[in-house]
């Protein structure tokens, strides 16, 4: 085994593919990527191809990982968007190597901090983590379910653009990085305030219509609510994320804190978790 790394801006656009794709072969979740669903993803979370990087068996691609950076409260912060290693390369130090390699370009870049998520059930590579001085700081949950419509005007809303949440005082920079609102630009948001005009929360989300033009499917990003948090409060975002339409609508959550009492509603609700996954950060 003779193993050499190089930066993404190194390789050709097939031995990147080809290192995702054997990288997550067998993987707990399907993320096949075909080159253009591979760099809408580079565009859309904001990651960078010349820190980034590949390593190679002689001339053969067999692991990745995936590099972004972002200012979050004020201290430059890097997110491990996605590592991946070959199955027959798995166990026998590959991952320390990409560690290493990994951990050297935070520290070039001024990194302060580094996050990523992982999978709950990968806890081989949750154990690696944490011996490179990762913590596990929350636990994160996909949700999927269908709520029923409701005309519930107990909250005013209004809509805003998603890059316009940081001007709020009460908005969460430090969120998992696929819900923060730079990786939701094409999205929507929405700021939630009582019949005093006093702010209760926000949300953002991406929508989905069917070809009838009827809503379809709501993308939960964020959903986050001051004070105390009734169940009258969650149902009148909703009602006010579906502007008050009644049918069933499907929701999915993104990578939601389990500790977020939307979720415990929504839970109450009937809606199934279809996966499960860590947060972790190392102090730089």
């Amino acid at each position: 085994m003779n193993i050499q790394i190089k930066r993404l801006t190194e390789c050709t656009i097939q031995e990147i593919i080809t290192a995702w794709n054997r990288g997550f072969e067998g993987y707990f979740v399907k993320l096949e990527m075909t080159p253009e669903l591979f760099f809408n993803r580079l565009v859309n979370e904001g990651l960078s191809l010349p820190h980034s990087i590949v390593a190679f068996d002689g001339e053969e691609p067999v692991a990745i990982v995936m590099n972004g950076f972002r200012e979050i409260n004020g201290k430059k912060t890097a997110w491990n968007g996605g590592t991946g290693i070959a199955p027959e390369y798995r166990g026998n130090g590959v991952s320390t190597l990409l560690m290493e390699e990994i951990l050297k370009i935070y520290a070039e870049e001024g990194c302060e901090v580094a996050t990523l998520e992982a999978i709950k059930e990968n806890e081989r590579a949750i154990r690696l983590y944490a011996r490179f001085g990762y913590e596990v700081t929350d636990s994160l949950v996909y949700l999927a379910g269908t709520l029923e419509g409701k005309n519930n005007s107990h909250l005013q809303s209004e809509f805003i653009r998603p890059e316009k949440l940081p001007t709020y005082s009460f908005y969460k920079q430090n969120v998992p990085w696929q819900c923060q609102w730079q990786s939701v630009k094409a999205g929507e948001a929405q700021i939630y305030f009582d019949d005093k005009r006093n702010p209760v929360g926000y949300s953002l989300f991406k929508r989905v219509w069917n070809q009838e033009g009827q809503l379809e499917k709501v993308f939960l990003f964020q959903v986050e609510l001051l004070g105390e948090v009734t169940d009258e409060t969650v149902q009148a975002v909703f009602s006010a994320i579906t502007e008050h339409q009644i049918h069933p609508i499907s929701y999915m959550t993104v990578n939601a804190s389990q500790s977020n009492p939307v979720i415990q509603y929504l839970l109450e609700q009937g809606f199934k978790k279809t996966t499960e996954q860590v947060q972790m950060v190392k102090t730089l």
